[in-house]
């Protein structure tokens, strides 16, 4: 109900003919598997932008004028939706220079009596964990990014989403996480969605 929203597309604009044009986008990091500036300006059209500040910095002076940049921590509003900036990070230490704390966002977005997160790349953190009455998350796990299947279970299960899709998966097993979350008292429903090629 409160548009179409595209989050860190990229690919070339013909991954998306076939798509709606967005109504706001919102972007969580500069890597370039979500931050592609080409893309970004083929698809754009009137949409305003939402990201973080070193996204920003790299826009297209045309981008930028129609982006707002948010902080960890920061609140506004777009298209009559609450946004929330949550940090995305990583904890574990090997894995400390893909994602350091303060720099990347997740979302939360709220619509139409909806809270639906999307995490971003980050591991389980404590202001992942401390989310209260979310009702659709979408959470990554693929190593060495992100986390891996067990920590995103362990996650999920104590935020408790009423539905999860798990995303940016790619090298990782979802039927995995799937199990350990069906063996929490969460009571999370996991779906699938056909990031690779792959309904099931």
């Amino acid at each position: 109900p409160g548009g179409v929203i595209y989050n860190d597309p990229v690919g070339g604009a013909n991954l998306y003919d076939d798509f709606p044009a967005p109504d706001l986008i919102i972007i969580t990091h500069h890597h370039g598997d979500h931050f592609d500036p080409d893309t970004l300006t083929a698809v754009a059209g009137d949409a305003p932008l939402i990201v973080n500040a070193e996204v920003f910095e790299k826009l297209p002076e045309a981008l930028k004028a129609k982006a707002t940049s948010m902080s960890n921590g920061d609140t506004g509003e777009a298209l009559g939706m609450t946004v929330e900036a949550i940090p995305a990070y990583n904890t574990t230490e090997d894995r400390l220079q893909y994602h350091p704390e303060g720099r990347d966002n997740g979302y939360v977005l709220g619509v139409d009596g909806l809270r639906v997160y999307i995490a971003g790349d980050t591991e389980d953190i404590p202001e992942m964990r401390a989310l209260t009455d979310i009702d659709i998350a979408f959470v990554p796990f693929n190593l060495p990014y992100t986390m891996d299947e067990e920590q995103a279970a362990s996650a999920v299960a104590e935020f408790a989403p009423k539905v999860v899709y798990p995303y940016h998966y790619r090298d990782s097993d979802p039927e995995l996480f799937a199990q350990m979350l069906s063996e929490t008292d969460a009571g999370t429903e996991v779906r699938m969605g056909p990031w690779y090629g792959s309904t099931t």
